[in-house]
């Protein structure tokens, strides 16, 4: 590899085009040094999802002033549809049926608007030798990286990227089969190590979240080789898998958690996590128990929730 000062370029990549004729596009931020490997990074396929974006752009700042091997290719939000509207999936009037950018990978040229989207954007992921999706989840979430389980590249990079807790997708027992459509999957069926940064707090842009999520990338990239400087010391960390270890709720209302219930406990299958209520009549509508024993890595505060939707999320100890 050749280490050579950077070179930058950006240009607007055209994704698909909405009935008015207007184009969906997104910025591709492109930084080239001298010979070595293609790293992909990419932010927002949720468009409430915004510390990724934030990250990318704290790492544009010292990519320029840095000595480069190979090069890096940026793309700080994937999905502007969904971003514009301040919504998690793209609404439903432009693809209702694929709202989830992130369910359709690696696309169909001759599908729905978000297959194309996503298919144009797979033209830059299959000549990259790494891909790191950035996510961001609730406020109150283990901060994590998954990595493709039983490659030890994809755990490496986990690793080294410095979240105090890992989680594998899919878990030992799960197949791949269940994650088709994610980007990870997609990644490693096509023999790409990929990587899952989950950072905290979306909706809101965290400066210590997004401060994480470049070191963390400058940290792969030095473990690559990219970069001259050597990734810091990963911390002690907790591994996890995700076993199915979701728990949603059965009915609307107000969710409210049991007292002393956190992220980072450790739970068994039945333990209490908290009760929905009716807001307007005070019942009880729900009492919320631990659908599988491991750890809490994400809990829904004191909310008005939708039947269905995520209340809390349990991962396996590997």
């Amino acid at each position: 590899m050749e280490h050579e000062s950077v070179s930058h370029s950006v240009a607007e990549r055209a994704l698909a085009r909405l009935p008015s004729g207007s184009e969906v596009s997104v910025t591709v931020h492109r930084y080239e040094g001298g010979a070595g490997p293609t790293a992909y990074l990419q932010a927002a396929q949720h468009g409430i999802e915004l510390n990724g974006a934030a990250a990318l752009r704290r790492l544009h700042d010292s990519l320029l002033e840095a000595e480069l091997a190979g090069t890096v290719v940026a793309v700080p939000v994937v999905n502007s549809l969904a971003f514009d509207h301040g919504s998690y999936v793209t609404p439903q009037a432009v693809d209702a049926v694929n709202p989830n950018f992130n369910r359709v990978w690696p696309g169909d040229d001759g599908g729905t608007l978000q297959e194309r989207a996503v298919a144009s954007l797979w033209e830059l992921i299959a000549t990259a030798d790494v891909v790191v999706d950035l996510h961001s989840g609730t406020a109150d979430m283990l901060e994590h990286v998954r990595f493709q389980g039983g490659e030890r590249d994809s755990r490496r990079l986990a690793s080294v990227f410095g979240a105090d807790y890992l989680m594998t997708d899919p878990g030992p027992e799960r197949p791949l089969e269940e994650y088709t459509g994610t980007l990870r999957a997609a990644a490693r069926l096509a023999g790409t190590t990929a990587i899952v940064p989950e950072l905290s707090n979306s909706r809101q842009v965290d400066l210590e979240a997004a401060r994480r999520g470049a070191d963390g990338i400058r940290n792969v990239l030095g473990e690559l080789g990219m970069l001259r400087a050597e990734p810091s010391d990963p911390p002690s960390q907790t591994v996890l898998y995700d076993d199915g270890g979701r728990v949603g709720a059965d009915r609307s209302g107000l969710f409210e958690p049991a007292p002393g219930v956190a992220v980072g406990d450790r739970v068994a299958e039945g333990d209490e996590l908290g009760t929905v209520y009716s807001p307007d009549t005070f019942e009880r509508r729900q009492s919320v128990a631990a659908t599988a024993s491991g750890v809490i890595y994400s809990l829904t505060r004191e909310s008005a929730v939708t039947a269905g939707e995520k209340l809390a999320g349990i991962a396996g100890l590997e």
